[in-house]
């Protein structure tokens, strides 16, 4: 496994102490997964209270405001609610599979940035199939959503994650057929290949100047993977009660509600990644220009969210497979022809 040039510090710490490769290793691996996990639970509750802030002002009233700064520790204080509250499990649930639904669910979620260059070398494994990797790695997150929904032993929850699993899987096609177009001009499924490839010409470079339709199929089906509005019909609250986690309180609950931003914060990274240029960018540290980017496109899906009425069942399906696919198969083509034009 590599380990970022960042942490090499800690590595070679752990060597000079007389600790063997294996055991250093291991040590050194926990550390970046904990600094990681730590930096995404952060992200998550600031993001929780962005949304809350953005709402609001779209809605014309204040949000959160009486705790910390504008309240800013408003989204603290929930968490540390839901820490308290009881944990109830249906008597008639199985309960091994209610129990590991979560867990799945956000684990998920957080392994993705294995491979994700946060920066310039701020990359924990630089993979050769770092975007397949990410691609596969959060598919768990529908086994998860129809463990939760069938171990609940509730219709409305069966009902939930049945609705999840069709509409990931529906919108996982167009989603990856967007990003293998820039895959095919890249030559490389590395995630540090691709943001190396956007450099130069001030930025010009970025794969969103050249293939600006797949970009916009990619925004499109990353929202629907992330269950956000218009396409959070697994949480419709008006026909289900709130879907596949209707019967998950306190942390299991929390879990679930973490990993839905940490996704919104994983396919935002992905789409800086592959089409923004990733960190390149002029005077500013990697990390800087990656986040400020990233942050940009989870504004934009919280416009989405609190801008576009939601869809209905069939009108979501039908956009996935009759819309999408085809403009994304068109854009294949596109991206086929102008690599054979300017001989990429």
């Amino acid at each position: 496994m590599e380990l970022a040039p960042v942490f090499s510090w800690l590595y070679e710490l752990l060597v000079s102490i007389g600790l063997g490769d294996t055991l250093t290793s291991i040590i050194a691996q926990v550390a970046v997964a904990m600094i990681v996990f730590g930096a995404l639970c952060l992200v998550a509750l600031f993001l929780v209270w962005w949304e809350r802030k953005i709402s609001a002002h779209i809605q014309q009233r204040f949000g959160p405001m009486m705790t910390g700064w504008h309240g800013i520790l408003q989204t603290i204080a929930d968490a540390l609610k839901l820490i308290q509250k009881e944990d109830i499990i249906p008597t008639l649930a199985d309960r091994k599979v209610f129990l590991w639904a979560p867990i799945i669910v956000f684990v998920s979620a957080f392994a993705a940035y294995v491979v994700m260059p946060f920066g310039e070398g701020l990359i924990v494994s630089d993979l050769n199939i770092g975007i397949l990797y990410i691609i596969a790695i959060t598919t768990f997150t529908i086994i998860g959503m129809l463990m939760a929904g069938w171990s609940s032993n509730n219709k409305y929850a069966l009902l939930g994650g049945m609705r999840s699993a069709a509409q990931a899987v529906s919108y996982e096609v167009p989603l990856v057929l967007s990003i293998l177009g820039v895959v095919m001009v890249t030559g490389s499924m590395s995630m540090n290949d691709i943001v190396k490839a956007q450099s130069g010409w001030g930025g010009f470079h970025w794969n969103i100047f050249f293939q600006p339709l797949g970009f916009i199929i990619y925004i499109i089906a990353a929202t629907a993977e992330a269950n956000r509005t218009p396409f959070d019909l697994p949480e419709a609250e008006q026909e289900l009660v709130a879907g596949f986690n209707v019967e998950y309180s306190g942390m299991k609950f929390a879990m679930f509600f973490l990993a839905e931003f940490v996704n919104m914060f994983t396919v935002s990274a992905i789409a800086v990644t592959v089409f923004l240029g990733g960190w390149n960018g002029p005077f500013l540290p990697s990390w800087v220009w990656f986040l400020g980017k990233t942050i940009f496109i989870v504004f934009i899906l919280m416009l989405f969210r609190w801008t576009y009425p939601r869809l209905r069942v069939d009108q979501l399906m039908e956009f996935a497979w009759k819309v999408l696919l085809p403009l994304a198969f068109l854009n294949i083509i596109y991206v086929g022809v102008l690599a054979k034009w300017l001989n990429w």
